[in-house]
């Protein structure tokens, strides 16, 4: 852990490998070299959070196959990414992942090439909350048959989900608070028929309303803004808005 304002350099991450039992790994404000995760293996690792590290170039430098060196992960977590431009394809051959959470990266501006997103047949949890220059979900997110909670809120970029997200029959819970105001929905929602709860402000809640006939069991909840700062007393709390929702 770095208490300092900037990333430091992580130089000595076959420490952690060197740890065979691992099952968590956290890390904070560190800059994560272009091996680490490609050139050593983490057999027991099932959990890796990153908080204000740089990760850009993690995964850049293969000498062994991501899906070798992270054969049980389960869950990834990146909050507060400065430099993450795209999600490495590299990523989405772990094919055991439930979770990923990757929240407040404001320069990620896509996922991978859309065709890799479609390995993850085991993804339960996709947050992007915060991306702000998130551009789309790539139409492959359809082969997502597990995923059951998808955030994009305020991903203010994106303007529509694809036709494809009729085809995650699973999906129950939608998150889409500040989300654009000319969201499109795309008529292929009406085949959610496991969707039990949008969350989402006043403006995209008229759209879900003009589909409740059809989804009988949809519950419209719609965020208040909270003005409370108290948040602000302490720097390691998020606001009300980005508070961990699964």
């Amino acid at each position: 852990m770095n208490h300092g304002y900037f990333a430091t350099e992580f130089s000595n991450f076959s420490l952690l490998a060197s740890v065979p039992n691992f099952k968590r790994i956290r890390l904070e404000q560190v800059s994560i070299p272009s091996f680490a995760f490609t050139n050593m293996k983490f057999e027991n690792l099932q959990k890796l959070s990153l908080f204000a590290c740089r990760i850009g170039q993690a995964f850049s430098t293969s000498t062994i196959q991501v899906s070798e060196a992270l054969p049980k992960l389960e869950e990834i977590n990146t909050d507060y990414s400065n430099d993450l431009i795209e999600l490495p394809a590299e990523i989405f051959n772990l094919i055991k992942l439930k979770k990923i959470s990757i929240t407040n990266c404001h320069k990620l501006i896509a996922l991978p090439r859309p065709r890799e997103i479609g390995n993850l047949v085991n993804l339960e949890i996709l947050g992007l909350c915060s991306c702000i220059e998130l551009l789309e979900l790539p139409n492959t997110i359809g082969g997502l048959h597990k995923l059951r909670i998808l955030d994009i809120s305020e991903c203010l970029e994106t303007k529509r989900l694809p036709e494809e997200i009729g085809e995650v029959q699973n999906l129950s819970t939608l998150h889409m608070i500040g989300c654009s105001n000319y969201y499109k929905l795309p008529s292929s929602i009406l085949n959610l028929k496991h969707l039990e709860e949008v969350v989402c402000d006043e403006e995209t809640a008229g759209l879900w309303e003009s589909v409740k006939h059809v989804l009988r069991n949809l519950r419209i909840k719609v965020h208040k803004e909270d003005v409370n700062l108290n948040w602000l007393d302490n720097h390691r709390c998020l606001p009300p808005l980005l508070q961990k929702r699964y």
